[in-house]
């Protein structure tokens, strides 16, 4: 065998990523998991084919674990509004038998997380059930208040914890793990919290008191040989919270009771949106594994092992945590969705084809979906590995070098077609590569980065600075032709917008930027407070309009978050739920009138620059100049674009012509993306 097979580093010894870990009687074939994460892919609470098929494709990738769950329900009363697994009954039992059967089947591990959320918990949904805690309280997170838990209530929850443990061992998962955190068990530990005066709060020995009758409970009913782990808050880093020298004393309590097996390290706090941002699920402005050097710390006071996992999105930052002895087992679960191979391309020695993260938090606003991969969490009907096609060898043209059009490139070269892509800018990535130049974006250019180098690892005939028109694409005598032309900016029904720019104009030619800019925001996307921000960063002075009564509504929680936070830092005036009706000049400046959605009032302003964005407008003439030559007149079912359909049958005459991404319509980099797999792996 090889060294590549081994796993060999540089130096000549084998991978520290690739070396087997012992956690007590289960043996995990390499450092590498996939930590518990909301999927919303389950089934009335269970993890049925969907489900199973997103982690069965990490198993198949080759990591060592994949845990699941994110906070599965042990009782009925720890919802926080839908998509959490329940493993509050044994129904649960059989379908953790599939699922186990399904993962060992590739050598991998499966264990689950369960919990009770506490005051996290949502008491306006299902059942409608209060929600609790270990003192009346109200977390700013999911805005319940809570009810003080009571000797019955502690108990009844107790052995909810043990019983969803045992059926997890008679479902045959590897082990499990509970959560600290802003969920129960963290929540009576953190004195910020747990306000209680009997014995369950006031001094730490107290506020350790339930975690305790909690993992007692559990051992109890699984026994001392199953791996049974807590996800466990190291520092709550507030200074009346759960303190690093508080948390290591429970840590070492549980150690030596041998209550755990494992501690799979977090740090910081997440009662509210912008510290899950901060602490738990860093994004792309943050710097790549910010609480590493504190897990180590941590680790030099347990003799178990410790995982952990915090926008650790590459492989070369994994390997130094596990090689410096900072963690043992090493949580790459957004790396996951980026690329579910990435341990069989380190164990190939192809590491340089890993596509990593980004970070851009797509993930998080529809769960389990990557906008690097749109293939996460469609596995039932899209493919993670790409095959070659029975029928590989036609000629395929596609025209227009964004994200489209690049995955159009990469998918129909991995089915071995032969490939020529034509773009008419001197580079290619399309709108990514303005949208990149903002700082709060700028993580972005590793979704047109890793796809050149793929193409040009399969071979694909790039030309570029080629504007291209029909007979361009006629002369390559094509089988398939893919119009991934995007779109120009639309102003909308503004009167003068002749007189103002667009947002590309702004990224595009900084320079040109005035010193006092209006930007109207009419889509709630990214590019309106990427630019604001961008341009207030530069020094100058912005106003932001939106119609909208809230800035990027459309955006996930996260990159909100951050859109809000850099407009105030940068002093960003914010006017919400304004439509801009016109501009006209005066005086050299840009006059413009503003009408409040709600009220109709009318506002006149002058500023030196408007700046619009309204989305974009397909760029169409050569799909139209194309159709006519083309054998089904450029029409795409809708049928083929809800399921990978049979094998595309090649025409008798003429050629196959499809659009895809802004082409179509003004939508996302990840529905451009999806638009290209999922039609260019019919052919």
């Amino acid at each position: 065998m090889d060294a590549n097979a081994l796993g060999a580093t540089p130096a000549g010894g084998v991978d520290p990523l690739l070396r087997p870990l012992q956690l007590g009687p289960l043996t995990l074939r390499n450092r590498i998991m996939s930590t518990s994460h909301e999927t919303a892919l389950d089934e009335d609470g269970h993890p049925l084919d969907a489900y199973q098929r997103y982690h069965e494709e990490k198993a198949k990738g080759g990591l060592a674990l994949t845990m699941f769950g994110g906070s599965a329900r042990i009782s009925a009363d720890t919802s926080w509004g839908g998509t959490q697994l329940d493993v509050s009954s044994d129904a649960i039992v059989p379908v953790f038998r599939a699922f186990s059967e399904r993962i060992h089947r590739h050598d991998a591990a499966l264990m689950c997380q369960i919990s009770h959320v506490g005051r996290r918990a949502n008491a306006t949904v299902g059942a409608w059930l209060p929600a609790l805690g270990p003192s009346h309280s109200r977390e700013d997170y999911n805005r319940n208040f809570a009810h003080e838990m009571d000797r019955h209530d502690i108990a009844r929850i107790v052995r909810d914890f043990g019983q969803a443990a045992r059926r997890a061992r008679e479902g045959g998962l590897d082990g499990i793990e509970t959560m600290t955190g802003g969920h129960l068990i963290g929540q009576f530990l953190s004195p910020m919290v747990n306000r209680r005066t009997d014995e369950f709060g006031g001094s730490l020995e107290n506020r350790m008191r339930f975690l305790l009758l909690v993992y007692e409970e559990i051992r109890k009913q699984v026994g001392g040989d199953y791996p049974v782990g807590i996800r466990y808050t190291i520092d709550e880093d507030h200074k009346d919270g759960l303190s690093f020298a508080e948390a290591v004393t429970v840590a070492n309590r549980l150690e030596r009771e041998g209550l755990v097996d494992f501690f799979n390290c977090i740090f910081g706090r997440f009662d509210t949106r912008l510290n899950l941002l901060v602490y738990n699920i860093p994004d792309m402005t943050a710097a790549a594994a910010p609480w590493l050097h504190q897990v180590g710390t941590f680790k030099a006071q347990t003799d178990l092992p410790v995982f952990h996992a915090a926008k650790i999105a590459d492989v070369a930052t994994a390997r130094y945590a596990v090689e410096a002895g900072l963690v043992d087992m090493v949580g790459m679960t957004r790396a996951h969705m980026a690329d579910l191979q990435i341990v069989n391309k380190l164990r190939a020695g192809r590491e340089q084809e890993i596509r990593t993260c980004v970070g851009a938090s797509h993930c998080l606003y529809r769960p389990a979906h990557c906008i690097h991969n749109p293939a996460t969490g469609r596995e039932t009907w899209l493919p993670q590995v790409i095959e070659r096609s029975p029928r590989a060898g036609r000629k395929a043209v596609v025209v227009g070098g964004g994200p489209a059009g690049l995955e159009a490139a990469r998918v129909l070269a991995e089915r071995g077609h032969w490939v020529v892509l034509l773009e008419a800018a001197d580079r290619l990535g399309g709108q990514l590569v303005l949208a990149a130049k903002a700082r709060l974006r700028r993580d972005l250019v590793g979704i047109v980065d890793w796809r050149i180098a793929e193409l040009e690892r399969l071979g694909v005939d790039i030309r570029l600075n080629v504007y291209a028109e029909a007979a361009d694409v006629l002369a390559e005598h094509p089988d398939l032709v893919f119009v991934a032309t995007g779109g120009i900016p639309d102003f909308g029904p503004v009167s003068g917008s002749d007189l103002c720019l667009s947002v590309f104009d702004a990224l595009g030619n900084p320079a040109q930027i005035a010193d006092d800019v209006l930007i109207y925001d009419a889509t709630g996307r990214h590019p309106g407070p990427s630019v604001a921000a961008e341009i207030a960063a530069a020094g100058k002075r912005v106003t932001f309009v939106a119609r909208d009564p809230s800035v990027a509504p459309e955006m996930e929680h996260h990159s909100s978050i951050t859109y809000r936070k850099a407009l105030a830092e940068w002093d960003v005036r914010v006017l919400l739920e304004y439509e801009l009706v016109s501009a006209s000049v005066r005086e050299g400046r840009r006059e413009v009138v503003l009408r409040h959605l709600l009220t109709g009032r009318e506002l006149r302003e002058t500023h030196a620059q408007v700046i619009v964005e309204h989305g974009t407008v397909p760029v169409n003439d050569l799909f139209e100049e194309l159709r006519p030559f083309s054998a089904n007149d450029g029409a795409t079912a809708v049928e083929s674009l809800l399921g990978v359909a049979p094998l595309r049958a090649q025409p008798s005459a003429g050629f196959e012509l499809h659009r895809i991404g802004d082409a179509v319509s003004s939508r996302s980099v990840h529905a451009a993306m999806l638009d290209a797999l999922r039609l260019a792996a019919q052919f």
